[in-house]
């Protein structure tokens, strides 16, 4: 269904056509940059009392175009309105531009045939006209106040009402609904109601007739609720992220004992948890302000997501800045403390985390059917693509076949043979290969639509990603020749041993040894904690320089073939079902043809194709999630707790709300990862955050959805009674390996500070 307000431009929401079409109406990326530069330094060249809202500045912001901003299509919408409130989150400013966007939304002229209507519309964009916002009763607070029309008259006693004092006209909706609107110069009264200690808000009661009474219909003003709310979290996201940067500069030149703060773990880890939070807020509220301006089918419920995951976060994020700048911050001398009360301000005004969560839990647990995360839309070639897997998935991984696989341990449903070959034959292990080594130079987004449809058919994982990679850009002519084809047509799969009894996350520590003697190195040491040891072959890390500094400058890479004479293996299972190996390498002989680059570049050559894989397992983690979330919530839609049914159970509902949130958070911090590959950028701090986010959230998940079900969810696969076939407790078991494996968690949140914050280290 489309936007109710956007019956002008009614067309079908799918349409790549319409898109097309609408985005040659849109302003451009570099048109937003251009709108964000000028913002800014219009507000920086602004004092800090005149940014709190003066109607001198009222008239510079209106000779900017920033009154306009959705008044047509080519004046901007939600993006552009998202953009701006953030600037002025930034800059403390609480001008009513979002109200303004809101009245320009409505389309009011084409509703109502009055002269003085035209009048006002004219002077608010000229800068003459100030309006004020009031969803009244009609608010998901019922604080908001109360409206009503009797007689002619406009009846109300508002709350939170922004720069009461200054606005020309104030516009009311009441029940109808209809959206009544006044002038302030008479049958107005406003009192200061200070809001965390400080001016903020207005309580106004008015009794006075309208210039106009507007009827609306009960969508349409929930739709212009959702589009208030996001822009109040962006102002809100916009001081959080103002105090969050001046917190990382302060970090950095703070000294304590003798050093920078900003070098302590603790801050470090600190700040690196504040901006994962931050951009998953930012990432989720610039993808509803697309979706709604794309006119996208649903982009209400990534307006909810995108509310619940800011109401989560940023106060959150508030607290923690605050702690980081110690006394400092809660001196009124420094800007700390309004950004502080304007986080608040911003995500409570229109009703906090509890309508977002519950309408994100109406959408999993109050639909008949299956309910499902809303699809990306992957572009032309990734949507299709999406549509072939799935066909395939159908043909090669279904029925009586996949019954039998998953009657098997975790271990043994980890990987299997026959259905790495028969995906081999599609050439799909090689989406993302050159086609000069066999691969389809499939894009970012193909890979994604990919990943969804196997995890959502649970299949096997089959190819050897990491390595293909490192044989791609280091490895030789004939070393790609024999080993590409092979993992290709599904017929090798690797192990990667790193890990030793003293070299986890220090991996520069390594101290197995490879010694060249002619044609050959011999190879001696231990590895531990490796996976997919019963693979063809292992991807070995190897000292070759044991006197090289810095010490990761003696690394080298080789491949090895696990029936390599001298290569003792003493598997061990691991809590989540599966098994990993113990690994003695005793005089193991390898060609020297085997060698990955050449000696000493193994730092290089394993860390570039591990930050590239990082963004994707970050990415896969999550979408792991999400279908084990929609199975949880499928299970919740029938079962009953104490005769009623735990659909209805308000926690119950919460919780699933709060999830779904999280996890559409990590899912556009998949999507923004696929950007970066297609655009050849591969920043591992970026990938350190999806790679955290997504590792602690299977975490989260698993522990919340074992309190939602009780003791039960802990009965295991093959227990009578238990829940999802034990699925749930498996998946938090597992998580524990996502956290710590391809670089601990602590040590991506030290990478995300010192290469993504800047900090020292």
């Amino acid at each position: 269904m489309t936007c109710p307000l956007h019956k002008s431009r009614m067309v079908e929401p799918n349409s790549m056509e319409r898109i097309a079409g609408m985005l040659r109406e849109l302003p451009s990326d570099e048109d937003r940059r251009i709108l964000q530069e000028a913002v800014r330094g219009l507000f920086q060249g602004v004092s800090e009392k005149a940014a709190m809202m003066a109607p001198q500045l009222w008239k510079q912001l209106a000779a900017q175009g920033l009154t306009q901003i959705a008044a047509s299509p080519a004046e901007g919408g939600l993006r552009e309105l998202v953009l701006v409130q953030q600037e002025a989150g930034r800059a403390a400013c609480r001008a009513p531009l979002a109200d303004a966007a809101l009245i320009n939304l409505m389309q009011l002229a084409a509703r109502a045939d009055s002269p003085s209507l035209l009048n006002l519309l004219d002077d608010l964009h000229a800068g003459e006209a100030m309006v004020a916002l009031s969803f009244a009763s009609l608010d998901h607070h019922g604080a908001s106040g109360r409206a009503e029309v009797q007689g002619g008259s406009l009846i109300a006693e508002l709350g939170f009402i922004e720069s009461a004092n200054i606005v020309t006209h104030l516009a009311v909706f009441v029940p109808g609904p209809a959206l009544a609107i006044v002038k302030t110069d008479r049958g107005v009264g406003s009192e200061p109601t200070p809001v965390m200690g400080k001016a903020g808000w207005w309580r106004v009661r008015i009794d006075a007739v309208p210039l106009v009474i507007v009827p609306f219909t009960e969508g349409e003003v929930r739709d212009l609720l959702a589009v208030a709310a996001l822009s109040e979290t962006a102002r809100a996201f916009g001081a959080a992220q103002r105090a969050f940067e001046q917190a990382v500069a302060y970090a950095g030149e703070r000294r304590q004992f003798g050093q920078p703060i900003g070098r302590f773990q603790a801050i470090q880890h600190k700040l690196a948890n504040c901006h994962i939070a931050l951009r998953a807020v930012q990432l989720t509220i610039a993808n509803a302000a697309a979706q709604y301006d794309l006119e996208a089918a649903p982009w209400r419920w990534f307006a909810a997501a995108a509310l619940a995951t800011a109401a989560a976060s940023l106060r959150q994020v508030s607290l923690e800045t605050q702690h980081a700048f110690g006394a400092i911050g809660y001196s009124e001398v420094h800007e700390a403390p309004r950004h502080f009360r304007q986080v608040h301000l911003g995500v409570l005004r229109h009703g906090g985390q509890r309508p977002p969560f519950e309408q994100l839990a109406s959408h999993f647990l109050d639909q008949d059917g299956d309910a499902q995360f809303p699809e990306y839309d992957l572009g032309a070639a990734g949507n299709a693509f999406r549509h072939e897997v799935r066909a395939w998935l159908d043909a090669h991984w279904s029925g009586e076949r996949r019954a039998r696989h998953e009657q098997l341990s975790f271990a043994e449903r980890e990987y299997d043979r026959e259905f790495a070959r028969a995906l081999g034959a599609t050439g799909w292990i090689g989406l993302n290969w050159p086609k000069r080594f066999g691969g389809q130079e499939r894009s970012a987004f193909e890979q994604l639509a990919f990943m969804e449809e196997m995890e959502r058919a649970e299949a096997p994982r089959a190819g050897a990603p990491v390595q293909a990679a490192m044989l791609q850009v280091y490895g030789t002519p004939e070393q790609q020749q024999r080993y590409l084809p092979e993992i290709l047509r599904g017929e090798a799969i690797y192990g990667m041993g790193y890990s030793e009894p003293q070299a986890g996350s220090d991996l520069a520590s390594l101290k197995t040894r490879a010694v060249r003697e002619s044609d050959h190195y011999v190879i001696n040491g231990q590895k531990i904690w490796t996976t997919t040891y019963w693979g063809e072959y292992m991807l070995l890390a190897t000292r070759t320089d044991p006197n090289a500094s810095p010490a990761h400058a003696g690394i080298t890479m080789f491949i090895v073939p696990m029936t390599t004479p001298g290569i003792t293996i003493r598997p061990s299972e691991t809590m989540y079902g599966g098994t990993f190996a113990n690994i003695f390498y005793d005089d193991v002989r390898v060609p020297a043809d085997n060698r990955i680059g050449a000696e000493g570049e193994g730092w290089k050559v394993l860390t570039g194709a591990l930050a590239t894989e990082r963004g994707f397992i970050g990415g896969g983690i999550v979408l792991k999630v999400a279908h084990m979330f929609e199975l949880l919530c499928e299970h919740i839609r029938t079962a009953e707790r104490r005769g009623s049914p735990m659909r209805r159970d308000p926690l119950v509902r919460a919780r699933i709300g709060a999830l779904a949130a999280e996890i559409e958070a990590g899912r556009r911090m998949m999507v923004q990862c696929a950007e970066q590959v297609d655009k050849g950028e591969t920043p591992p701090d970026e990938a350190a955050v999806s790679k955290v986010y997504s590792g602690e959230l299977m975490e989260r998940f698993g522990e919340t959805a074992l309190d939602l079900l009780g003791a039960e969810a802990l009965l295991s696969g093959h227990s009578p009674g238990a829940v999802l076939r034990g699925r749930i407790e498996q998946m938090l078991r597992h998580s524990l390996m996502w956290v710590i494996s391809i670089g601990t968690n602590e040590i991506q949140r030290s990478l995300i500070a010192q290469r993504g914050l800047g900090l020292p280290r």
